[in-house]
């Protein structure tokens, strides 16, 4: 690219920046922006720390072991320990130093209620991650503390394998979310059934529903009682041209009698047979002649008029089978957990059952082993009742097992030191190096006595005080302040007005449009900005308008910037938020979002189909430095959403490939992301009632109103900004290089688990120029 002169029409001045011309397009601030990132990307790529992210999980959920990983990563390099799996960690030789701050009594939650406060948090941290409810031993988790555990032989059950620390004697049986929705007392068969708004809530096959014509009910007549017998159900699939169809399905009776083990021939082409997960290969399944409808026919002779079916996740199972039945109980709700998360039927049949199944050592799952593992389930459940269930903790059980799974795991790669059993203090040691601690938490300082400085301080002001003199000192720092915790009334509260604030701001209202418009066209319109909860049409007006709630903000926001001021049939009509006092600031709320570090360089874009990411990886050369393609799926049929994300290496790139991708020969819709992809499952999860159109004035809750009517010092707005500042002036007096975590733990109380999220960052690091390809649901 030959070199621009300056304004004075001399020669190039190399030693200052360059001016240019302001673009029309995407502003003069953006254009001199996308002009240095991609300066910086031809520059030489320099050797220093950097970290790329890379989660696995759908919903980047981050594990305090995995978070234990890259903390002994970090530390020893990979001379000694494997790479974390979830992350890269680039040129660990040359960190500086690992600081560690925790944020004891704040959640994902409390971060996006003041995001607009945490502006440097939100800004300075590119790497954003879910983290799981709080665990007992937060802090000794993600360091990798254990406590020893007895010798002898192997325990029937996880439960028999537990530390003292999480005995029967320390759970609180009400908070257990089995026992709120049960009681204590042992429950009939009846109460086990879901109801048919659970079945609605859960997407399970109904009667009458639109998506069901062609469902094949059983013979069912409604005598259901007491004394109906059980059936233990699975199935297994493959993945079609049409989505996920049957392959595999089994049927058990309540004494153990497997009725039914049939192979099902798919009617649609066979695209992946998801070996790993049914067993099914094309050798097994290519003489099979079985056919969905003869199996449907079997199912309804096999079963009585008063079946109960049993099954894990067994919506996924009757829609496979393309059959309805009223009366079910699945096991994956009937063991509830919180926050609407579900225990894997591995777990719960090693937890409950003391029997292993799933086994790494098989060719994917045993579709009979599983149905007799259901119904077992639930016959445990009807025997001991819910107490017996609580008093075993299984929540505790979970991290239990994934603690011993992380440390047990084989690690076979070539010269390095196994250290998968050893704590972050112990490779700190390993090297003569200590751990500083402060905190003004007692009982928290006792668990870091070996090869540590425990500073135990007053406050949260002297905890920071002592941090700015201590922490060059030491090249591994935990941090810890202490929060109070907001009543659990008004967190609940809390809660339920930010997921309806950020429905709101998802919803658009249109209009006004005439009386004989082609409601169908408007229909088709707003679909194409991305995907639709739903479509109402308003008739209260004097002319119609739409109401249009999408599932996430960048198309309601591309919507509104697209639509809003058009001609319609001649009529000039307006694309707009609902006006509540929850989407007044809505505005400036995106705006923040559009330059939150995580969305930099991440671009949106609606219209794809099946074959985008082929057409993509074939004209790579069009899109220089793509990091990775995000591709949503549906939870249903695991198909491709008909949306994307494209993660770039910089601004600029994603700048660049935007203005190709909506160009005349992609003809794609899509704008700069709005949304960290964290925050997709917390948004999915959204309660029914929040999904409703809404219009209802929001009225705060007596408690929270009375403490807004003036913004007084000690307000949670103020204190968030200002201690938002704080750790800004602490971040910033870090060294170069230092490796930096801030975790909000998340918080419990009478109402649920909330969980936490995690920021992580290298300070002043330069971005990957590597390129990281993933395709992620």
């Amino acid at each position: 690219m030959e070199p621009e002169k300056d304004g004075t029409g001399g020669h190039p001045r190399k030693d200052r920046k360059r001016k240019r011309a302001p673009n029309k397009q995407i502003g003069a601030s953006e254009a001199m922006r996308a002009r240095w990132d991609l300066e910086e990307e031809r520059q030489p790529e320099a050797k220093k720390p950097r970290l790329s992210t890379v989660l696995l999980a759908e919903n980047c959920e981050v594990t305090h072991g995995q978070l234990c990983e890259l903390l002994k990563y970090a530390v020893l390099g990979k001379s000694c320990v494997s790479k974390p799996r979830w992350c890269q960690l680039f040129h660990q030789n040359r960190l500086k130093n690992v600081v560690v701050f925790v944020l004891q009594g704040m959640s994902q939650l409390h971060f996006y209620r003041f995001y607009l406060e945490l502006r440097f948090l939100r800004k300075a941290f590119r790497h954003k991650f879910r983290l799981p409810p709080p665990s007992s031993n937060f802090l000794a988790d993600i360091i990798g503390l254990k406590k020893k555990e007895p010798t002898g032989d192997l325990p029937k059950t996880l439960e028999e394998s537990l530390p003292s620390a999480i005995s029967k004697a320390s759970i609180n049986l009400q908070n257990d979310p089995i026992v709120r929705k049960y009681g204590l007392k042992k429950v009939s068969l009846i109460r086990c059934l879901l109801t048919k708004e659970e079945m609605k809530t859960f997407s399970f096959p109904l009667q009458g529903f639109p998506d069901c014509e062609n469902f094949v009910p059983t013979k069912c007549d409604g005598s259901v009682t007491e004394n109906s017998p059980l059936f233990g159900l699975d199935c297994e699939m493959c993945l079609t041209s049409k989505g996920r169809e049957l392959t595999r399905v089994s049927l058990v009776a309540e004494g153990g009698a497997c009725l039914m083990d049939e192979l099902v021939k798919p009617d649609n082409k066979i695209l992946d047979y998801l070996t790993r997960f049914s067993g099914i290969t094309k050798k097994i399944l290519n003489p099979v002649t079985t056919k969905l409808k003869d199996v449907q026919r079997q199912l309804k002779a096999l079963l009585p008029p008063d079946a109960v079916l049993v099954g894990h996740s067994l919506d996924l199972d009757l829609r496979a089978l393309k059959m309805i039945h009223p009366y079910v109980i699945d096991t994956s709700l009937l063991y509830i957990r919180e926050q609407g998360r579900r225990f894997k039927l591995k777990f719960l049949a090693k937890a409950i059952l003391g029997k292993d199944i799933q086994c790494p050592n098989k060719l994917g799952h045993d579709a009979t082993e599983d149905a007799r593992t259901t119904l077992e389930l639930a016959q445990y459940f009807l025997k001991y009742g819910p107490k017996k269930i609580a008093e075993l903790n299984l929540h505790a059980l979970v991290h239990h097992q994934e603690l011993q799974a992380a440390s047990q795991e084989p690690r076979n790669t070539p010269g390095v030191i196994q250290h998968s059993n050893t704590s972050v203090i112990e490779c700190l040691d390993s090297l003569g190096q200590k751990l500083l601690f402060l905190s003004q938490d007692t009982d928290a300082s006792d668990l870091f006595s070996k090869n540590c400085k425990t500073i135990k301080c007053l406050s949260n002001k002297q905890v920071l005080e002592q941090a700015r003199v201590e922490i060059p000192q030491f090249p591994f720092s935990i941090v810890e302040f202490s929060f109070e915790p907001f009543a659990p009334m008004l967190t609940e509260e809390m809660n339920k007005r930010m997921r309806l604030k950020w429905t709101q701001m998802s919803t658009v209202y249109a209009g006004p449009f005439s009386k004989n418009c082609n409601l169908r066209a408007l229909k088709r319109l707003f679909k194409s900005f991305g995907p639709v909860r739903s479509i109402t049409l308003i008739l209260e007006t004097h002319q119609p308008h739409l109401c249009v709630q999408y599932e996430v903000l960048e198309a309601a926001q591309l919507a509104i910037e697209s639509l809003d001021g058009i001609l319609v049939e001649g009529i000039c009509i307006k694309v707009q938020r609902p006006v509540t006092e929850l989407t007044l600031d809505g505005d400036t709320l995106v705006n923040e979002l559009e330059l939150d570090s995580e969305n930099r360089g991440t671009i949106y874009l609606s219209g794809v189909n099946e074959n985008f990411k082929d057409c993509l990886l074939q004209q790579s050369s069009l899109f220089l430095g793509l990091e990775a393609v995000i591709l949503p799926k549906d939870l249903k049929s695991g198909m491709p959403k008909k949306y994307c994300f494209l993660k770039f290496k910089t601004f600029g790139s994603a700048q660049r490939a935007l203005t190709i991708l909506k160009g005349k020969e992609w003809k794609l819709k899509g704008r700069h992301a709005l949304t960290p992809r964290h925050l997709h499952t917390w948004l999915r999860g959204l309660p029914p009632e929040s999904r409703s159109p809404p219009g209802l004035h929001v009225i705060p809750s007596p408690s929270e109103q009375q403490s807004l009517q003036t913004l007084k010092v000690d307000h949670p707005k103020v204190a968030a900004w200002r201690w938002g500042r704080k750790i800004e002036k602490l971040y910033r007096s870090l060294c170069p290089g230092t490796l930096c975590l801030i975790l909000l733990p998340g918080t419990q109380s009478i109402h649920g688990a909330l969980s936490g999220l995690g920021l992580v960052g290298i300070k002043d690091e330069e971005e990957s120029t590597i390129p990281n390809m993933c395709l992620s649901g």
